[in-house]
This record gives C-alpha cells, structure tokens and sequence, in this order.
C-alpha cells in the first residue's frame, strides 16, 4: 500500500539532500586522495585495487543490512533513517581527522576500512530517505538533486587539493630530502592535512543541517504495530538474521529492470574505480613522463636514504624532482575530478527535462558512452588545460549515473521495501568494485604492461560495453485494471 505524500518545495528538497554534500565530500577524498596516499606510503601500482578492498567489502555487508533494518525501524524523538546517517557521518568524521596522520601503509588501510563502513552507514538510509519522502512524479527531481549534491561536495573535496597544493605546498630541498623536518616522498604533503580537515567538518555540519531542517514520514499504524510487536515476539537473535534472510528474498523477487541494471552496473561501476585508482598514476606518465623504471629508482634511493646511506647528488636531484612531480600529479587530478563534478552540479537539474522529453533510458545510454569517450582520449591528451575537455563530459556521464538508475529502479520497487531494494541497488555496484579490487591487480600486471595508461584505456572500453548493455532498461509501469465499455460486458481495446 503506498502512502500519499505531498509534493514538496524546492528549497525541501534541497535541505533534504544537503547532507548529501558531507558524506560525497568524503568520498570525493578517497576517490582523489587516497591512493595517491597509499604510493606515498610505500604502495606499487598492482597492490592499488587489492589495497581499495575496504570499499566494496563494506558496502556489499553494511549497506542492504542497514537499509532492511531501517525498514523496520523507528524513534518518534530520531525518526527512522536519520540515526544511521548521523551516526555514519559523525564516525566518518574522526576517521579524516585521523587519516592524514598515517605513518606506515598498514595504517592508513586500516582507516579506510573504518571511514568507508562509516560511509557507507549514512549513504544507504539517505538514498531511502529521499525516497520516502517524495511522491512518485518528484523522484526523478529528487534524485537529480541528490546528484548535484554529489558533484557539490566531491568538486570542493577536488579543487581544495588543487588549490592547498598550489598554496601551502613546499618542496624538500635536494640536500634535505632525507631530513625528518622536510615533506618526503614517504610521508604525506602537509597541504593534504587541510583537505581532510575540512572533509571532517563538512561531514558532520550539512548532516546535522538536513536532519534539523527534514522531518521524516511517520509509519502508518499498521507498520507501527508490526514494529512493536516484532520488538516484543523475536529474539534479537531472529531480529539479526532477518534483515539478511529478506535481502535473499528480495533479490529472488527483484523486478526484471533491476536484473538488466546489475549487467550495466557491472561494467560501469568496474570502469569507475579503475580510473580512481590509476587516474593519477596516468598523469604522472602521460603527462609528466615518469615511467615504472624512475619509480623503481625513486624508491631505491628512497629505501637507502631511509637506511641511512650517503646518497650523491644526482640522485637526490631526481628523487626531488620525481617527489615534485607526483605532488603536482595529484593535484591535477583534483583539477580534472573537481571540474567533472563541478560539470555534474551545473547539469544535474537540467537533465530531468531532458529526461522526460526524450526517456530517461536514452539519457542513460549517451551518458554511458560518453563517459566511455572521455576516459578513451585522456592518454593522449598531454595538456593540462586541455585535459579539462573530456572532463566535461564525464561530468555529464556521472550526473546521470547518479540520479537516473535510481529514479528508474523507484519506479518498479514497493514502497515498504524500498530501503531493503535501495541496498540491493548498492550491491550491484560494490560487487563490480569487489571483483575489480581482486582481478585488476592480476590483469594490469599480465595483459596490461603494468602501465596505468593502459588501465585508463581499459575502463573507457568497459563504458561503452555498459552503454550497449544499458540499451536494454525499460521501465514497466504498473499494469491498470481493466476498464469496461459502455455495454459493460467487454474490455476497452
């Protein structure tokens, strides 16, 4: 049974999805950030998806759990979906306050196992809560929104990398490389620390703005009583399971858009974190010729230096410059990801007409493909400026993946189930991601050369596979009820 809801205002909707603003700058660091931080540390290119294993592990076991028991939860004082989120945020906090603190790898694998459960705590009530909210001819608008949020918050997390890079970074002196007052290649730049500062403090404040401004849809009576009589009558040990044994039931039940949507995802979701991961990578060889063999000598004078050999002048020269030219690698991929999602916000909005007019199906497709396009041309682009163009078009693709799946799947999912479903929705993306973390490293280091290029070039070819797949979605409305003719004896035809 579906409950009537009133259409909302614009400025509801935007305080609904403020928060989302917190949690996507968060997120915007570890797509831009943390691997990058990770080769700081110590880590080669085929350790980088094995290392990224938090992520789709923890989404794939805290995300549909939260949102089955969301379902069934609720506080007349905190709501239903607003304690898991604020709960998400506040932990997620704490974790990039401490993050760029990390002194050994080991470390900072371990915070982003903490940050990307926190996360992912707040990510799956939120997307419930903007469904419960709306009415049906809204959530197309609603989502939308949501996606400008997401291109809000991951373009300050990237362009605040960009720009504390050209600030406040100073580079070691060549005879001080190996001095502990001075940023070294093994230890993260100190212009980093700002940017998760101000992730921290964003996580927690448009949180707490979209839980004090939204109130939430009280259950009906009939849901309230099933609440408290499954408080009284299951044991906890039930009340665990259950939520585990309705995801099983629900994905056995799933409408036939979501089956065709998970082969999609598949290539999708598998290209993205490919180009998170090996995006600045890329860069340091497209666009600043750094090749696997000066890495290798980079860390070789690096390890000396930290055994406390004499190291010449030659190649403490060139440790330098390598050092400069990875910091500046990093902070023109915030550049590149901060204008895609600064794209994103600009055209999220303006893509539901679009939408309406043409299908949401065909806006899909030509967002897919040309994602595909952009990631294709980037190799060969070796201007910084220029390198901004395809990002244009990635911020078009990413606008549409953010909001258009998810308005398509609210559409054929019951409104009781919708948290259980919208977790589902997250399985289908961490799952690709799972299988990326565990097969890439294999693949870039036997098929691909062990060249980040390569890897780049390998996802764009995986967009375009997800558009030709995404061809397929069609979004069935629910059958109406036969109508008579005047004689009252026959259907309409």
């Amino acid at each position: 049974m579906k409950i009537r809801k009133p259409e909302l205002s614009f400025w509801q909707i935007w305080n609904m999805n403020v928060g989302f603003f917190g949690i996507q700058f968060s997120f915007g660091l570890q797509q831009t950030a943390v691997n990058p931080i990770f080769s700081f540390l110590g880590a080669h290119h085929e350790e980088l998806p094995l290392l990224n294993l938090a992520g789709p592990v923890t989404g794939l076991l805290i995300q549909p759990l939260i949102g089955a028991i969301s379902d069934k939860t609720w506080s007349p004082k905190y709501g239903r979906r607003k304690p898991f989120f604020l709960i998400g945020a506040i932990l997620a906090s704490l974790c990039l306050v401490a993050f760029p603190f990390s002194p050994e790898l080991w470390f900072a694998v371990g915070l982003l196992w903490v940050l990307d459960a926190a996360n992912n705590t707040a990510m799956e009530p939120y997307r419930a809560f903007v469904g419960d909210k709306l009415p049906d001819k809204q959530l197309t608008y609603g989502y939308q929104m949501q996606s400008l949020f997401v291109g809000a918050g991951i373009t300050l997390a990237n362009f605040s990398l960009f720009l504390f890079q050209d600030w406040f970074s100073v580079p070691a002196v060549a005879g001080e490389l190996c001095s502990t007052g001075t940023e070294v290649v093994t230890a993260i730049p100190k212009w980093v620390y700002y940017s998760f500062f101000l992730g921290a403090i964003a996580s927690v404040t448009t949180i707490l703005w979209s839980v004090w401004k939204t109130p939430e849809i009280p259950p009906t009576d009939k849901e309230l009583e099933y609440i408290r009589e499954r408080k009284q009558t299951d044991s906890v040990l039930k009340r665990t399971f259950e939520p585990i044994i309705e995801i099983a039931h629900a994905i056995g039940s799933m409408p036939k858009l979501m089956w065709k949507l998970a082969a999609v995802y598949f290539f999708q979701w598998y290209a993205l974190f490919v180009y998170w991961q090996f995006i600045t990578p890329m860069l340091r060889t497209s666009l600043f010729g750094i090749s696997n063999s000066d890495t290798s000598r980079f860390e070789t004078i690096m390890e000396a230096c930290r055994s406390g050999e004499v190291i010449g002048a030659e190649d403490m020269s060139f440790a330098q410059n390598v050092q400069l030219m990875s910091e500046q690698a990093l902070a023109q991929t915030g550049l590149m990801n901060g204008t895609y999602n600064m794209v994103t916000m600009l055209v999220a909005l303006a893509l539901v007409p679009i939408a309406r007019k043409y299908s949401s199906k065909i806006v899909y497709v030509l967002s897919l493909f040309l994602t595909g396009i952009a990631l294709i041309s980037m190799p060969f682009i070796t201007d910084r400026i220029a390198l901004l163009l395809p990002m244009i078009l990635f911020g078009i693709g990413w606008a549409a993946m953010m909001g258009i799946p998810y308005a398509m799947v609210s559409k054929v999912i019951p409104e009781e189930r919708r948290g259980v479903y919208m977790g589902i929705v997250n399985m289908m993306i961490v799952i690709p991601m799972l299988i990326q973390t565990l097969s890439f490293g294999f693949i870039i280091k036997n098929f691909l050369g062990n060249n980040a290029v390569n890897a780049i070039l390998f996802g764009g070819a995986f967009f375009i596979i997800a558009a030709v797949l995404a061809m397929r979605l069609r979004v069935v409305p629910p059958t109406p009820p036969p109508r008579l003719n005047i004689e009252g004896d026959k259907t309409d035809k």
